[in-house]
């Protein structure tokens, strides 16, 4: 009998930790492409750091920085531990290969008049007439106003978005938590123009079906792809011509959610509300698991922006030790936290 291939290993780790309740989509990705390399070169026996350390350096952007390259190492780690009980000569990467990662990167924060070119650049898309240019502008704008992960966005169905009641309900999403998101006025009113735009297309209203659809081809009537939509807002991106003011290696579709936690964060602060106090709700609103996480990204921009942020940000740490206060005050709190899309933002 022969020994399983590398893909065969990959696919049997994915099943097993899915079971266990990890989502994996981007650890997936990571694992495939790696499974590809390890054919690809032909490598025979048990893994070692120099072939994972080889297709780490491989990246699609052909990164020469040695902290892309350590993100992607990470990837295989959990990986190669679970392969030791078959293989127990299997090498484990360290941080010792790339050097240590810093916890978080800065993200990119976007300007108001980035988000606006944004959502009007996704209109054009073409082909003309047609439904991608509100699919996309719409998404967009979604996912700015209420910082919804991509996957949520794209994973929500009709049945999930209640524009009378103006709330989104979320499935199982990152760490197997489900949510519900309070939308502001003028979001509910987008996507009210796009659904009806969308059912006039000929598109299915069931309750079951996907509420973001593909337009073209097999993909058509079908839910969007997380690295679909990626795709898009990369061509976006460039033809744009942003100035990457993050610390990855461009702004990315993540970004426009750490963007509204930071536009959320400082209108609070320019409202005198006790940021602290507030936190707990931005964090529930957002599907985070502790106050921490909200606060990061609004750190990193603070520590760039404005001295008074800092100020009002210095205590959101000690603020995540408190993760116990009542969720159902924060619950009430999170219906006022999505960010208006104004009209020059989404046009009919």
């Amino acid at each position: 009998m022969s020994a399983p291939t590398m893909r065969t290993l990959v696919e049997r780790y994915l099943v097993e930790r899915r079971r266990l309740g990890f989502d994996l989509r981007k650890s997936a990705y990571a694992l495939r492409s790696f499974a590809c390399h390890v054919g690809a070169v032909g490598h025979r026996g048990p893994l070692t750091v120099e072939i994972m350390a080889d297709w780490a350096r491989c990246d699609s952007h052909r990164s020469t920085d040695p902290r892309t390259w350590a993100r992607r190492l990470k990837l295989l780690r959990s990986f190669a531990r679970w392969l030791q009980q078959f293989e127990p000569r299997t090498e484990v990467p360290d941080d010792a290969i790339f050097g240590r990662l810093p916890e978080r990167q800065a993200p990119h924060i976007h300007s108001e008049r980035e988000f606006v070119d944004l959502l009007a650049a996704a209109r054009r898309l073409g082909p003309a007439p047609g439904l991608r240019g509100v699919v996309f502008e719409t998404l967009f704008g979604l996912i700015g106003s209420c910082g919804l992960r991509v996957s949520e966005a794209v994973g929500l169905r009709n049945m999930d978005v209640d524009l009378e009641r103006r709330m989104l309900t979320l499935h199982r999403t990152k760490f197997g938590k489900s949510r519900q998101v309070p939308m502001h006025h003028s979001c509910t009113e987008a996507l009210r123009r796009y659904r009806s735009m969308r059912d006039l297309s000929g598109e299915s209203a069931q309750d079951e079906a996907a509420f973001f659809v593909g337009t073209r081809g097999q993909r058509r009537g079908m839910p969007l792809s997380t690295h679909g939509v990626e795709r898009v807002f990369a061509g976006l991106r460039e033809q744009l011509g942003w100035h990457n003011r993050g610390a990855h290696h461009a702004p990315r579709i993540h970004d426009l959610r750490h963007t509204m936690v930071v536009r959320r964060v400082m209108l609070w602060h320019s409202q005198g509300v006790d940021i602290d106090q507030a936190m707990l709700a931005l964090s529930t609103y957002v599907g985070h698991v502790n106050v921490c996480s909200s606060a990061s990204p609004a750190a990193h921009w603070a520590r760039n922006r404005a001295r008074s942020a800092i100020r009002a940000l210095r205590s959101l740490a000690s603020a995540g030790r408190h993760r116990g206060r009542a969720q159902d005050r924060s619950i009430r709190q999170a219906s006022g936290i999505g960010l208006e899309v104004h009209a020059a933002h989404m046009q009919p």
